[in-house]
């Protein structure tokens, strides 16, 4: 098996966690109410912090504050399995606040987030930290609205076959070459 070696700045590597909290018990609210957030962010810390942010906004509770009951790390059931994703969003541009829907084939919903957020600041020049995720959902073919994501859906689909050119060996290789490489195999 051929090991790849793939520069992990090109690879957004998002994580999907469960956070369980609430604001700190006091006299005159004991049994504070406890919310549960499903959160995307590239590791536990990081969404800690976009917990305590969500949670300043919704009921004035702070990190120093409140208390986190949970933190749990979510997995896909079958990770092998292509769907397509759907994702409701709004982030902040240079001008106002904008909602937004898109939709994305991924074998992972973290591996769709991370497209997400790719496409987001190559097209719109968004910030990760002013992107907030409302929704996420394994949609049906037949749920799916956009043209890109629709173009895969075909029983008949058909890719090209890609034979891997053997490495040439050392002795022969040059920085220079007087013809084009042949990348094509028969």
């Amino acid at each position: 098996m051929v090991k790849t070696i793939v520069d992990p700045s090109l690879q957004a590597k998002m994580h999907q966690y469960h956070i369980v909290g609430r604001a700190a018990p006091t006299q005159k609210n004991p049994v504070p109410k406890i919310y549960r957030m499903r959160l995307f962010a590239k590791n536990a810390v990081l969404a800690k912090s976009r917990f305590w942010y969500f949670m300043k906004k919704m009921n004035k509770a702070k990190k120093s504050g409140g208390e986190l009951l949970a933190i749990n790390e979510m997995f896909d059931p079958k990770p092998l399995k292509v769907n397509n994703y759907g994702i409701w969003l709004r982030y902040e541009s240079r001008t106002n606040t904008h909602n937004m829907y898109k939709e994305y084939r991924d074998v992972t919903i973290n591996g769709a987030v991370g497209q997400m957020y790719m496409e987001m600041a190559g097209r719109h020049r968004a910030h990760p930290n002013t992107i907030q995720i409302i929704n996420t959902a394994v949609l049906k073919d037949s749920e799916c609205k956009r043209s890109h994501v629709q173009e895969m859906h075909g029983e008949g689909l058909k890719y090209p076959v890609i034979r891997k050119v053997p490495m040439v060996s050392k002795k022969y290789r040059t920085t220079f070459k007087a013809t084009r490489p042949n990348t094509f195999v028969h």
